[in-house]
């Protein structure tokens, strides 16, 4: 059995065990130094100050491919600006390193690598330099010229690439870049995001994710609360049809992917241990009886509304969406079968949900 998840890691023992129990399935796990200010993309996960602690549970994890989350869109201008802070977050990974628990980092912020690339070049040349999926590869000149960044510092290129979400539903695009990836670069592996479930092509994102890495630096996040008012959470509250628009995965339709692609990843650490325990035990059985809200990461929250059966997806589903055009005003394909698979939970919501349904 050749492993095929990259999965996140939560400091919890019973993740630890959950994780190792199925590590025949998981080719690698990407986890977070934690600590009061944020270093990665997300919004108050878990946190544990004492990297000590950090290690030695990573440590427990019984899968060969380690990865640092140092993928926040920016830093404040403190990291890059001030000795002590850099040097703190290098001496950090250096740890990390010496015990043998990171392989590479993971990054979005080119100022980041390349600071550390300057100040510390010696553990630079022991890491890989993996762009994460907010830099979104989604052309082989984009890939191209990530690479020919990274070749600019003391990192190594990286083992393994994620290709932007897009691409899931452009099975076209996705064979082209795929074959292109290849041919140039062997070495590496391809990786696909699943279970995201954002919009597709998403207008707030970018902004989305900077208002993130804001809140991070500043420690008084409002990411949440805008998206919900301004963002794309009261776009699918209005209109939750759109849900199926999205790019995600299904574990149904993994194994149409990995004839592409070498990884699936998962995502949805902020959504804790038992969202990630269903998510990852779907995945590896490539199956999932009940409501897919419960495996998206960004769409969980519709999930104490909104109950869309999986099982009644057609097995063909991916292809069926891979021909999707985006003019959503003239097809409404995603709103009939909405109608047909979709049923309101929350009493509260549902003379709301069920006019959206109808409508």
């Amino acid at each position: 059995m050749t492993p095929f998840l990259d999965v996140p890691f939560l400091p919890e023992e019973a993740y630890i065990h959950f994780i190792n129990s199925n590590s025949a399935h998981i080719d690698s796990i990407h986890f977070s130094l934690m600590g009061a200010k944020r270093l990665d993309n997300r919004v108050d996960p878990k946190s544990i100050d004492n990297l000590d602690t950090i290690i030695r549970m990573v440590e427990q994890v019984k899968v060969k491919n380690k990865y640092l989350l140092l993928n926040s869109i920016f830093y404040g201008p403190d990291l890059l600006t001030k000795n002590e802070h850099l040097t703190h977050l290098i001496d950090c990974i250096d740890k990390c390193v010496n015990a043998g628990v990171v392989k590479g980092i993971i990054y979005c912020d080119q100022f980041l690598l390349q600071s550390l690339s300057i100040e510390a070049p010696g553990l630079a040349k022991s890491l890989e330099a993996i762009p994460g999926t907010n830099t979104m590869l989604d052309s082989q000149a984009k890939i191209s010229s990530h690479l020919d960044y990274i070749g600019e510092t003391n990192f190594q290129l990286p083992s393994k690439l994620t290709l932007d979400r897009s691409l899931n539903r452009d099975f076209e695009k996705l064979t082209d870049t795929v074959n292109w990836c290849r041919q140039g670069y062997p070495e590496i592996k391809i990786e696909l995001l699943a279970n995201e479930g954002c919009l597709p092509f998403c207008p707030y994102r970018n902004s989305h994710d900077a208002y993130i890495a804001l809140g991070n630096h500043e420690g008084d996040d409002n990411s949440s609360r805008i998206n919900e008012k301004f963002g794309c959470r009261q776009l699918l509250d209005k209109q939750p049809y759109r849900l199926l628009q999205s790019p995600f995965i299904r574990p149904e339709d993994v194994d149409s992917y990995l004839g592409q692609a070498d990884l699936i990843l998962l995502s949805g650490r902020a959504q804790g241990l038992d969202f990630l325990k269903k998510t990852v035990s779907a995945y590896v059985a490539k199956s999932h009886d009940g409501n897919l809200l419960e495996l998206l990461d960004s769409m969980n929250w519709l999930g104490d509304q909104l109950y869309i059966e999986n099982s009644a997806l057609s097995f063909d589903f991916a292809n069926m969406l891979s021909v999707c055009d985006n003019h959503c005003s003239s097809c409404g394909f995603c709103m009939e079968l909405f109608r047909a698979i979709a049923r309101p939970l929350n009493q509260d919501q549902g003379k709301r949900k069920t006019e959206a349904i109808t409508v």
